[in-house]
């Protein structure tokens, strides 16, 4: 049984993730220092697999206990490291703190690399590598432009490093470039759970219509779309998850086209903001409180995918659509509110 390490596993798309490893026969551990998440996805997993999950609580920017992870676990075949910030407004306003978090635990993980001879690299990416693209969709071979964000440019930072590690290294890697991943597990067991004011749009949507907010904002209604709101490709954490799990199996039958390969994940569709409100209206029977604000900051004007790469080389597809993603998001955020979840 292949020994998977994931960073972030206490997070949103790293608990998923979890999951959809063990339902695939991988064994896994985790590392993930709580600053951003709390334990309780742990115990949700352990209910869904019936598998208890061993969560290093480590600081990644220290390499001395970074490596004492590897010390204890010499069998790690593969790692998939999501532990990021990933605030894209936040990034604007404390960049320092997100090129620091964001390129140390990289460093520091891509040498235990080296020094442990994992084979198997994958990294959380994002859209924002594309910047604001000349064109929609998307494709992995979309001009990189100039991040809108510090967010933005430490994923474009990341995959420089790692594209630039693994032509003299040994191991094999893939940057998920990802989209807008949002939902909760059908099992109503795991789902997102923001410390603090939440920076997403589909959290905001919940939280605002439990009425943890009193009203939410739409930031920018001039914008050259349909309906003057920005237009994302939303996508469900459980597609995004077992991507994760076909991306190490691609890897390990050595599948791979590249010493670094590259796949958008990603609908193929976008959705305004507005429309993901008036979808989520339209499942949950919930007026939302909202009201239109000036541009935010960081914000990119469009943007979606082109997955076809993702459908036919991974063998990836979609189970889930934005009616499913509003209905499993609102049904978690219904159970934390019932049981007092601690954010």
């Amino acid at each position: 049984m292949a020994k998977i390490l994931v960073t972030g596993g206490c997070g949103f798309i790293g608990s998923h993730t979890i999951v959809d490893l063990l339902e695939n026969g991988f064994e896994v551990i985790s590392v993930d220092d709580n600053s951003r998440s709390t334990k309780y996805a742990l115990s949700g997993i352990e209910k869904i697999t019936g598998k208890k999950i061993t969560n290093y609580e480590v600081d990644l920017k220290n390499f001395d206990t970074t490596e004492t992870i590897f010390k204890e676990n010499t069998d790690i075949l593969g790692i998939i490291h999501f532990a990021a910030f990933k605030a894209v407004g936040e990034s604007v306003d404390k960049p320092l703190e997100y090129y620091e978090n964001n390129l140390y635990s990289l460093i520091n993980l891509l040498k235990c690399v080296k020094k442990y001879n994992v084979a198997h690299f994958v990294f959380s990416s994002s859209c924002t590598v594309y910047g604001n693209p000349d064109a929609i969709p998307v494709t992995e071979q979309t001009p990189e432009k100039r991040a809108e964000s510090p967010y933005g440019a430490t994923k474009q930072m990341g995959e420089r490093i790692i594209t630039d590690f693994a032509k003299v290294e040994n191991a094999s890697s893939i940057l998920l470039r990802y989209f807008n991943p949002v939902g909760a597990h059908p099992s109503n067991l795991i789902g997102e759970l923001p410390l603090g004011k939440p920076m997403n749009l589909v959290p905001v949507i919940t939280q605002t219509a439990i009425g943890k907010l009193p009203k939410m904002m739409v930031h920018g209604s001039d914008y050259d779309t349909r309906d003057g709101s920005c237009v994302r490709d939303y996508i469900h954490v459980c597609d995004i998850a077992h991507a994760h799990t076909l991306a190490l199996q691609y890897l390990m039958a050595g599948k791979n086209k590249t010493k670094c390969d590259v796949f958008n994940l990603g609908s193929g569709d976008g959705t305004t903001v507005l429309e993901a409100i008036n979808t989520f209206e339209a499942i949950s029977n919930v007026k939302l409180n909202y009201e239109m604000g000036p541009r935010r900051n960081g914000d990119v004007v469009a943007i979606y995918a082109n997955n076809e790469q993702a459908v036919t080389g991974l063998g990836w597809q979609l189970k889930y659509d934005i009616k499913d993603m509003m209905r499993t998001a609102w049904a978690w955020e219904q159970k934390v509110k019932a049981e007092n979840v601690l954010r």
